[in-house]
Parts: structure tokens; C-alpha cells; sequence
């Protein structure tokens, strides 16, 4: 397809967007059946639950997976935090090394794909079913998962392909290819296609059309309706503008936009957490007491541990291979540096993030407790914990915030656009870097997906495409699949590069260029 076909195509859906929304419900009608009956058993296969369990069998899988990278590399995690610590900073970074982005921008960077709704969302769901001994689960995992993302990040860098014009590309789908031919294993060309393919498919929908469509949401919330197609535009816009630059271009605005999100969320955090200090060592003993009894919630202990796992992956997506892309691009001649600067991402949105949320839903006393017993009320379903105004999902954060800062609700709609935007540029690299390996570099092939990519931010905004994002979000988990198979395969590639930098560390070969 050419590119005049491409603008052509732009333009036309642009034009038509106001005829469009007064089709919308049709629209959206005949694609959520068509999506529901193709992609429906995909889908239930992905987050189907263990025999006997409620609890998805993709998620024991990533836990199972960082687990096992905790144990074989040693608690990596922990011993070299330190060092990932200085290398963020830019203590060892060479300017004349290989690559396109800081260790600060490549980590900005994929943490502005991971830290989103889900934070601020998904953490409300996990505490109002499972209550706040989830969030013991949580950190658990988060911490677990630095493991998993040391593994990728590390790949992605030592397999990854540098040009001429000091561009490089890397990801899963480069170290699953030339891996697995340098180990002299079959498979790993096949294995490269398919996660490029579930990439590309989440990251137009999971990574776009939702975050586009919560964005409308939350601001038609503020300004009042209107129709979906006008954020759309604005945010097609802003998100070309941002992403026709390459990484470069990303990283210059993920580098400026990641800190000020989270300082804007977190402090608001630390304010409710100071004005209710007194609380505080409430909610910690409710969180660890809820971890090991489930203090009442749905599903008990088990309920707590299943919602806390579940959440982690789902906001770090630690082994999904993501974050590997965009830490591909990093400049250094050390691949295993960029694994150490990127467990400080599930830390960072996990740890502290999810912990900062669940910990002011807790205190705002939004949860029911019955004061005779102690325990949580549960809703007439039995499958959640009754709240004082029946919220759930982002509403329930917005008002455990408001409890304390009456005008928060407006915070978080800024917080909910900036985590959508940075999203979506984050995950328009991861799907750029999964079509080129699939049809090729060039500036052509790579206009082609943006161009496609930002109509697909208007789509997200006008629609409400149910199955569509549940079949992206599938497609995300699917990735994960794919990524771990093959890092099982390549784990000992990464223990050798470990231990030749560990040593070359410790002798005083590697020094650092400032201190």
C-alpha cells in the first residue's frame, strides 16, 4: 500500500468521523459479534483459569518464569541494584557506544508503556476483590518479575541489529531468531514471526484503541460528552507529531513526561498518606493479615493471592517482552548494563506505584468492614468487597483520592491522559519494531505503521469495541507465551554474560566514567 493510499485512507476516515458516530452503535454491534465469535476461543484459552481454580493459568506462568530467573541468577535483583542505580544516572555511560537512547530515556521509555490505567484501575479491581492482602501478592510478584525483566532487557540488547545510519532494532523477536540459530536450535525463526504478530495486534489495541477510548472517557467525564472521534483526532495528532521521529523523538518526550506523571500521582499519594499518617501502620498490618487469612474477601487467601499475582502481570508485564524492545535501542557496548537498569521497572510501577494506590484505597475507608467482626462486607454477589458508594475499577481510586483532596478527580484525569499518551507512544515503537522485522526496514515500511497506528487511535476513541480489546489484550498475554519458551532456552546465554561483566566489574576493568 502506498503512501498516498495510506494519507488517502487517513483522510477519508477523518472526514467521514461525524457520519461515523451516528453509525457508531451499529458499527460497534457487528464488530463485537464478529470479534466475539472469531477470537472468542483464543481469547478463553489465553486467561482460562487453572483446573479447580479461578486462577489464569497465563499468570502462574509469568510468576513461575520470574521465579526461576530469581533463583538461577542468583537474586539479581538485589545484588546489583545499586549498580542499576549509578548506571541510570549515567556514572558508566559512554557517549561513543553503539545506539540511540540514555539508560535513563530507554528505561522513561518502556516504563511509559507498563505505568497506566492499570495502576490507577486495575490495582482498584485487585483490592476490591481480593482486599488489601493483594497487595502483599503484588509486591511479591513485582519483585519476582525485576528478574524476568533483567532476562529479556539483556537479550534484547546483545542480539539486536545496528545499522549504518546509528538506528538499531531489537527485541524478542531478534533474539528468538538469531538466538536459537547461534545456540543451533530449530524454531526460533517461527517463534520471532508469531510474537511479532501477537506484538503488533496488542499494540494497536491494547496499546492504542483502549487507552484512546479510557482517555475520551475520563475526559468527556470532566468536559461533558461529546463525540469520541474529536479526542481521537487530537490525540492521532499529538501522538503522530511525537512518534514520526523515532525513538529519539519519543525518548526526548518519555524522559520529561514519565518522571512528571509519576511525581504528579505519587505525591498526590503522599499527601493523603500524610494527612492520615496516623493510619498507616493500620493499613500495613491489614495488608499482611489479609495476605496469609484474606480477612473475609472473595476467595479468602486464595482470593487475595490470585488478585495480587494477576495485577503484578498485568502492570509490569514482566516476560511479555515488551520492554525489551525499547531497551534495545540504549546506548552501550555491555548488553547485560541495560538488564540491570531495567529490573528497576516492575519496582518502580509494581512496588511503588500499585503499593501508592492500594495503600489510599485502604486508608480512605472506601472498603466496608464490618466493626464487629473485623472483616470485609461483601457485595450481594459475594464477589467483591461492598464500597461506601457501590464504585469500582478507577472510580473507586478517584474517590478513596477524594477522601482526602476534594479536588482529585481533576488530577486524575490529567494522570489518566498522560499514562494513555505515554502508552501509546511507548507501544506505537513496540509495533513499529514488530512490522519492520516482519516486512522490512526502510522509511516507507515504517510511515506505513504509523499512519496505520493513528487511525487506529480515532477508531479507539469513537468505539466501543469490547471483544477487539479483549482479543489485543490476549494478544499481549500471547507474547509472554512466545518470550518465555524462548528465554528458557536463553537464560544461559545471559548467566555467561553476567558472569564475565561481574568479574570484569569487581577487578576494576569496568570503571566508571564519572562518579
Amino acid at each position: 500500500m502506498s503512501r498516498q493510499t495510506l494519507a488517502a485512507l487517513a483522510a477519508t476516515l477523518i472526514v467521514a468521523g461525524p457520519a461515523a458516530a451516528q453509525e457508531a452503535s451499529t458499527l460497534d454491534a457487528r464488530v463485537n459479534e464478529i470479534f466475539a465469535q472469531a477470537t472468542g476461543p483464543f481469547v478463553n484459552f489465553i486467561f482460562a483459569p487453572i483446573y479447580g481454580t479461578g486462577f489464569p493459568w497465563i499468570v502462574m506462568w509469568l510468576v513461575i518464569a520470574a521465579t526461576v530467573f530469581t533463583i538461577y541468577f542468583g537474586f539479581v535483583q538485589f545484588r546489583f541494584f545499586g549498580h542499576a542505580i549509578r548506571l541510570v544516572k549515567g556514572d558508566y555511560s559512554d557517549p561513543n557506544d553503539a545506539g540511540e537512547v540514555s539508560h535513563f530515556q530507554a528505561l522513561a521509555t518502556a516504563l511509559s508503556g507498563t505505568v497506566g490505567l492499570g495502576n490507577i484501575a486495575g490495582v482498584a479491581v485487585a483490592v476490591g476483590i481480593g482486599g488489601p492482602g493483594a497487595t502483599f501478592w503484588m509486591i511479591l510478584a513485582g519483585l519476582l518479575g525485576m528478574a524476568s525483566k533483567f532476562t529479556e532487557c539483556t537479550l534484547g540488547v546483545k542480539y539486536r541489529n545496528e545499522y549504518e545510519d546509528g538506528t538499531v532494532s531489537g527485541g524478542p523477536m531478534y533474539y528468538l531468531s538469531k538466538g536459537f540459530r547461534e545456540l543451533g536450535l530449530p524454531g526460533g525463526g517461527f517463534l520471532a514471526v508469531l510474537f511479532s504478530i501477537f506484538c503488533i495486534l496488542g499494540a494497536l489495541g491494547g496499546g492504542n484503541m483502549f487507552q484512546a477510548n479510557q482517555a475520551h472517557a475520563q475526559i468527556s467525564g470532566i468536559l461533558g460528552d461529546y463525540p469520541g472521534w474529536i479526542t481521537g483526532l487530537v490525540f492521532a495528532f499529538v501522538v503522530f507529531l511525537v512518534i514520526v521521529g523515532g525513538i529519539k523523538s519519543i525518548a526526548r518526550v518519555t524522559e520529561k513526561i514519565v518522571p512528571f506523571m509519576g511525581i504528579l500521582y505519587v505525591g498526590a499519594a503522599l499527601i493523603i498518606l500524610i494527612v492520615e499518617y496516623d493510619k498507616i501502620g493500620w493499613a500495613f498490618g491489614q495488608i499482611f493479615a489479609g495476605a496469609f487469612s484474606g480477612l473475609g474477601v472473595a476467595g479468602g487467601l486464595v482470593g487475595a493471592l490470585i488478585q495480587g499475582f494477576k495485577r503484578a502481570a498485568f502492570s509490569n508485564e514482566a516476560g511479555v517482552g515488551s520492554a525489551a524492545i525499547a531497551h534495545s535501542a540504549v546506548r552501550t557496548k555491555e548488553p547485560i548494563t541495560e538488564g540491570f537498569v531495567s529490573l528497576l521497572e516492575p519496582l518502580i510501577d509494581t512496588v511503588v506505584i500499585c503499593t501508592m494506590t492500594a495503600l489510599v484505597i485502604t486508608i480512605s475507608g472506601q472498603l466496608i468492614v464490618n466493626p464487629e467482626t473485623g472483616r470485609f462486607v461483601l457485595n450481594e454477589a459475594g464477589s467483591a468487597i461492598s464500597t461506601i458508594d457501590g464504585n469500582t475499577g478507577v472510580a473507586l481510586t478517584s474517590a478513596a483520592f477524594a477522601t482526602g483532596i476534594s479536588w482529585f478527580p481533576y488530577v486524575l484525569a490529567v494522570a489518566v491522559v498522560l499514562f494513555a499518551f505515554s502508552t501509546m507512544i511507548s507501544w506505537s515503537y513496540y509495533g513499529l519494531k514488530a512490522w519492520t522485522y516482519l516486512f522490512g526496514e526502510g522509511r516507507k515500511t515504517e510511515l506505513t505503521f504509523k499512519i496505520i497506528f493513528c487511525v487506529f487511535v480515532v477508531i479507539g476513541a469513537s468505539a466501543s469495541l469490547g471483544p477487539v480489546i479483549d482479543f489485543s489484550d490476549a494478544a499481549i498475554f500471547a507474547m509472554a507465551v512466545v518470550n518465555i519458551f524462548g528465554l528458557y532456552f536463553l537464560m544461559k546465554v545471559v548467566r555467561r554474560e553476567l558472569g564475565s561483566y561481574s568479574a570484569r566489574l569487581h577487578s576494576g576493568e569496568i570503571v566508571a566514567y564519572k562518579s
